[in-house]
């Protein structure tokens, strides 16, 4: 019998990933290559997307095999700019027309943002109430007044939707990117008076080229397949199936939310899907709940999004700003991180293993649980600003309870601390989703911390929850795959899909010894922002 292969496709912050994926869900083969980034200035981040596609096409030829049935592709929002004849065009003042790209974290456009969420349209109640910077309204403000594109800027795109604009030659934008970071409404199309009220109508002309004027549902089949060109680039046939893009956090929730949980007594056996939130973990986080009665509100919370991410189905996106990225820094910039290294390679070990083990050892001889040794260190963790539920770009990071000194101990201690940080951040915006109507009773990880053993363990007790891990670590290439296979007409819909290729690999139960020093923790963790607001209206007064 002849195997049915999918092509996912990741394009991530640092690198492009590929993967070729079996009907079952299981990961044949996978390939992994850099992109560049550029930071030609402060809190602004670069990308080139023809670097991209050829880093794209590159990967999947590695791993190609006959029977490619379809190919999936999710990447960052960030926002691709070409022009008319569909080149790249410049997005900073240097001028290098192939550094096209404006990073999902690019927060140049902070004050546009803000600009944007005091006019108060009625298109901010499907983003919480306030406009984030890494959407894309206010980068495109944030061109048009600091660099006053030219008429050669004639298209923009999320890159997601590049990425299918390559593959096959249709415009169609995935409603996944329009509707989550463009405020398109499926139902009532685009706002003009939105664009008009800050300043951008001009994106509104010849029926909103510029933006998008065809959308489609995440899976659906993307023009006639991959075009000549493409499929040459990519080593595959001409006319495979493509399916309508995802952003990567997206591809992500598709990856492990839908998996079948019978026979691990799980709280959301036999519920809804409505019953399960998926935590995307990498450089930054993405917390993704869903709901079918209709439209939850939830304050500092993005959508409620029609589609999003599963047709016809209601998303709500909490998120971090920084995660692992928090985690690199603050270890990274520690004074004891040398010595780290160089007890790292000795044993062979990556620095967080490294770390996760010196953390028992240290344990092990106060005779303490692990996690009570922070009991005296925290971290409020917006270092880059808060995406969720306080939707507040300018706060900062704050850490109380520092010693004089600097050892290795006190490193791991730090270390703890960011990660019961990131923890009690989540229970913030399940806090806020609850409060708004979910109810939700199991979290479902991926992305490169779920693959941290203390990353997990403190999210299920800190939260309180089950955590469910997926079969294949690469969840996310998982969730691109799943919409080749939709494309290609194999499944009839994304949760059928869903079912048949998300498999549950581990569960993580909390341990509720700890609820009570979670709780307490979690109330200085309040009382940390509190104090940071009022600190910074003392200084601003």
């Amino acid at each position: 019998m002849v195997e049915w292969y999918y092509v996912g496709v990741d394009v991530g912050t640092a690198s492009v990933r590929a993967a070729l994926v079996t009907r079952e869900g299981q990961v044949k083969t996978t390939a992994e290559e850099m992109v560049t980034i550029w930071k030609p200035h402060s809190d602004h981040y670069v990308q080139s997307s023809t670097d991209i596609w050829a880093k794209c096409c590159s990967t999947v030829r590695v791993g190609v095999r006959d029977c490619v049935r379809g190919v999936g592709f999710d990447a960052t929002c960030s926002l691709v700019v070409l022009d008319q004849n569909f080149q790249p065009v410049a997005v900073n003042q240097d001028g290098e027309a192939e550094r096209n790209v404006v990073m999902w974290m690019d927060h140049r456009a902070a004050e546009q943002a803000a600009r944007i969420t005091s006019t108060g349209h009625r298109v901010l109640s499907r983003v919480g109430g306030v406009m984030s910077p890494e959407m894309q309204p206010p980068k495109l403000l944030w061109l048009k007044e600091f660099y006053c594109w030219t008429p050669d800027a004639a298209h923009f795109l999320d890159l997601p939707d590049f990425l299918s604009w390559k593959a096959t030659a249709s415009l169609a934008r995935s409603l996944c990117t329009v509707v989550c970071k463009w405020t398109y409404c499926p139902t009532e199309k685009w706002d003009t008076s939105f664009w008009t009220a800050i300043g951008l109508e001009d994106l509104l002309e010849n029926d909103h080229s510029k933006i998008g004027s065809v959308t489609c549902c995440p899976g659906s089949p993307v023009g006639e397949g991959l075009t000549q060109e493409a499929a040459a680039e990519l080593g595959l046939d001409t006319g495979t199936a493509v399916g309508a893009s995802l952003i990567d956090a997206h591809a992500g929730g598709l990856g492990v939310i839908g998996a079948d949980v019978r026979g691990f007594s799980l709280p959301c056996e036999d519920q809804p899907i409505t019953s399960r939130m998926a935590m995307i973990c990498g450089t930054s986080s993405c917390h993704m709940a869903v709901s079918c009665q209709g439209p939850l509100f939830v304050p500092g919370v993005w959508g409620p999004y029609l589609s999003g991410m599963v047709p016809e189905l209601w998303l709500n996106e909490g998120g971090q700003s920084a995660t692992g990225r928090l985690i690199d820094h603050v270890v990274k910039g520690h004074v004891a991180y040398p010595q780290l290294q160089e007890q790292a390679v000795k044993g062979g070990e990556h620095i967080y293993s490294y770390l996760n083990r010196h953390l028992s050892f240290m344990a092990k001889d106060l005779g303490a649980p692990l996690e009570l040794l922070a009991s005296s260190l925290h971290v409020w963790p917006d270092f880059h600003g808060n995406r969720s539920p306080l939707a507040d770009p300018t706060l900062r990071g704050a850490v109380v309870g520092l010693p004089l000194s600097q050892t290795l101990d006190d490193l791991a201690l730090l270390y703890l601390a960011t990660v019961q940080a990131l923890a009690l951040g989540t229970q913030h915006i399940l806090e806020a989703m609850t409060q708004a109507g979910h109810n939700i009773t199991t979290l479902f990880l991926c992305g490169g911390l779920s693959k941290n053993p203390l990353y997990v363990q403190i999210h299920a007790n800190a939260t309180g929850l089950p955590l469910v891990l997926p079969a294949q670590t690469e969840a996310v290439l998982v969730g691109a795959a799943v919409l080749g296979a939709c494309a290609s007409h194999d499944y009839s819909s994304i949760l059928e899909a869903m079912e048949k290729m998300a498999k549950v690999g581990k569960v993580v139960q909390p341990d509720h010894e700890l609820w009570s020093f979670y709780r307490k923790k979690y109330s200085v963790f309040l009382r940390l922002h509190v104090h940071q607001r009022e600190y910074m209206a003392l200084m601003n007064d």
